[in-house]
């Protein structure tokens, strides 16, 4: 990215249109956070509901007291250690459009790490409200170029900043009603937290009236339908399927491939063995295996027994999530 197109991205943003671009977690669709006729060209482009909030992005925490009231003292804390970085909070709102919240009387506020994140937000100097750059519900843009597959020119520009390093979106904690609640889980985990914080962490089951993004039941999918599948049960699975001449793509941990998979023509995706790098490669890896044209893509579930890899399961259920049939 060159200064250049950098004054064209803080340009268009102040005449209110779109503007995607990088962050450590995933590339985001940017639009001024005080604009709310701006706001609402995000909602549309991603076919998002309006009631399903958005985040604002900020250069750092002296800009928080503008879009949250009422801040507790432990964001302080939090910041201190966790930002810039991949952590949402969510506070009380301030003077955040209700474009932005979905309505609702609280904020998520995240101060993004990636450098060039951090100089399109310091030159332009506001909040910029921004979700995943992809389609609602559908799998979250880790390089510049998925972007354009879902967008094509219908974004006047998009910052390349390579691929992102987390690869899975922020974390997303809620302090309002002096509640501490994980609402998502990210590569920052809830143990980390709560030593921050010295307190316990609701889980993201609790049940909470706050709306937040990427935690509906079905999202982060593919086209193609997802079938996750325990370890002892893959080879099974694998050959129940291609029996019946359905064609699927598998994506095994690397430590446990299978030997079928060669002999069948199926197309395979090893993932790394570390929760973090796994992270990293999914957004990607599903993309690469959607693009093929089978009829399932079959997953290999990771470890189960780890805090290390809440974050990758949630992905995963919700990818793979099946919505009930409606009865007309």
């Amino acid at each position: 990215m060159n200064q250049s197109d950098l004054d064209l991205a803080v340009d268009l943003l102040h005449d209110g249109q779109i503007v995607a671009f990088p962050t450590e977690t995933v590339y985001g669709l940017g639009a001024n956070a005080s604009d709310p006729s701006a706001i609402n060209k995000i909602y549309a482009l991603k076919g998002r509901p309006s009631n399903h909030p958005l985040i604002i992005h900020l250069a750092d925490i002296s800009q928080i007291d503008y879009w949250a009231r009422n801040i507790p003292l432990c964001v302080e804390q939090l910041s201190q250690k966790f930002w810039p970085g991949p952590l949402t909070l969510i506070l009380e709102r301030g003077n955040a459009p209700l474009e932005v919240t979905g309505g609702q009387d609280s904020v998520g506020i995240r101060i993004p790490s990636h450098p060039v994140a951090q100089k399109l937000l310091k030159q332009f100097g506001g909040g910029i409200a921004a979700p995943s750059a992809n389609r609602f519900g559908r799998v979250s843009p880790t390089q510049s170029d998925h972007v354009y597959e879902e967008f094509g020119d219908s974004i006047k520009l998009i910052l390349d900043g390579g691929s992102c390093q987390v690869g899975l979106e922020s974390t997303i904690l809620s302090l309002v009603g002096n509640r501490a609640i994980l609402l998502r889980p990210g590569s920052i985990r809830k143990s980390d937290l709560e030593a921050t914080l010295q307190t316990t962490i609701e889980s993201p089951s609790v049940n909470t009236t706050i709306r937040a993004s990427g935690t509906l039941e079905s999202h982060y999918a593919p086209e193609t339908p997802i079938e996750l599948s325990k370890i002892e049960h893959l080879n099974e699975r694998i050959l129940s399927l291609t029996e019946s001449r359905v064609r699927i793509a598998v994506m095994s941990l690397s430590h446990r491939t299978t030997e079928e998979l060669a002999q069948k023509n199926v197309h395979h995706i090893t993932m790394p063995i570390s929760p973090d790098n796994y992270g990293k490669e999914l957004y990607a890896s599903l993309r690469e295996l959607d693009r093929i044209g089978v009829d399932l893509i079959l997953i290999e579930k990771p470890p189960e027994d780890s805090e290390a890899w809440l974050a990758v399961h949630d992905r995963l259920t919700r990818a793979a999530h099946k919505d009930e049939p409606k009865v007309s």
